[in-house]
């Protein structure tokens, strides 16, 4: 049914019905409903128009206005499969409830990385004059941006694009590197490793960075021997088992969550207890794992739900412009019992 009350015949509420009731011009009533500047219309007769407006329950036609003004209510967000990942899909939730803090309804096409259906969202978000796009991957990395999203306001979130001059929101991976090997440094430990992951991405460069600069501040010698590369996944943990036993490691950062579950295995294994034996930290706070590990794992937190939030803002304006158009949101620590 349409958004318009109906009378009692089934027509939809018009204009020319309001004009009637408060016996005016359709042409006064157009200039109330759309508040048209400089129209010379009395006060008297603006309440007698917004009276019928109310007696009547009408509403305006969306599609209509949007083909007016040349811009909708509706702010695109297009992803490659957020909406099917337990954590990431909170970036989906961020830009929602910002969306709608600001009034605009978000409009959300999840792709699963096929590019005929890419297409085909954005064109339709488009077709629907959208504010602008958010156009968002499941995790951090550099992309090539579809060419169509050239023609409306777009903003990256967790992804980046090297050379295209669009805004890109994504997690301070350095400063979250930096925060986990503090967390360690900080319960007094002088002897930390590093699983870093084996994948090329900002996440492997920006941890390290963030390690090193931790030892540095505390002016702790950075050891390469205590950097051990890993699958990004819970076998890659596990298996780093005997290179950080053999290390004489007291505390491991770990790339990610995941990770560290397959090391509290293998620990688990030699009979080493967690955190007596060794301290662990993770990445990424997939609260699935972190918060129901034994000991629950301290970790720091990869802020989905603030990248999607930031992103509608600065689509919107509402963000101090950057120099080098990269917006780096905080990842925070989360303190549980593994430290």
């Amino acid at each position: 049914m349409s958004r318009e009350r109906q009378h009692k015949h089934g027509a939809p509420v018009t204009m020319r019905d309001i004009a009637k009731e408060a016996a005016v011009s359709v042409a006064t009533v157009s200039h109330v409903v759309n508040n048209k500047e400089g129209a010379r219309i009395g006060e008297e007769t603006r309440q007698r128009v917004h009276e019928a407006i109310d007696h009547l329950g009408y509403r305006t036609n969306a599609l209509a206005k949007t083909l007016s003004v040349g811009s909708s209510r509706f702010i695109g967000l297009v992803a490659d499969a957020i909406a099917t990942t337990p954590f990431a899909g909170q970036i989906i939730h961020g830009a929602q409830d910002e969306a709608w803090k600001h009034g605009y309804v978000l409009l959300v096409a999840n792709t699963e990385g096929n590019q005929a259906a890419e297409n085909d969202a954005i064109a339709m978000m488009l077709e629907h004059q959208v504010k602008g796009i958010l156009y968002s991957t499941w995790y951090h990395r550099e992309i090539d941006v579809p060419e169509s999203l050239h023609q409306t306001d777009t903003v990256l979130v967790d992804c980046f694009s090297t050379g295209s001059r669009l805004p890109a929101v994504v997690p301070n991976e350095q400063q979250g590197g930096k925060t986990a090997t503090e967390e360690l440094i900080t319960a007094g430990h002088q002897r930390i490793a590093f699983i870093n992951t084996t994948t090329p991405s900002p996440a492997l460069t920006g941890r390290l960075a963030g390690y090193r600069s931790a030892l540095e501040a505390a002016e702790i010698d950075f050891d390469e021997s205590l950097v051990i590369p890993a699958l990004p996944e819970q076998e890659g943990g596990y298996e780093a088992t005997a290179a950080i036993i053999a290390s004489g490691a007291t505390a491991v950062f770990c790339h990610n969550d995941r990770v560290a579950m397959g090391l509290y295995d293998g620990l688990r294994e030699q009979g080493l207890d967690v955190p007596k034996d060794m301290a662990v930290v993770g990445f990424d706070n997939q609260e699935v794992i972190a918060a129901h590990l034994r000991p629950p794992l301290s970790t720091v937190a990869l802020p989905h739900y603030e990248l999607g939030a930031a992103g509608i803002r600065v689509l919107l304006g509402l963000e101090p412009e950057q120099d080098d158009e990269m917006y780096l949101i905080e990842c925070p620590a989360i303190r549980r019992q593994s430290v």
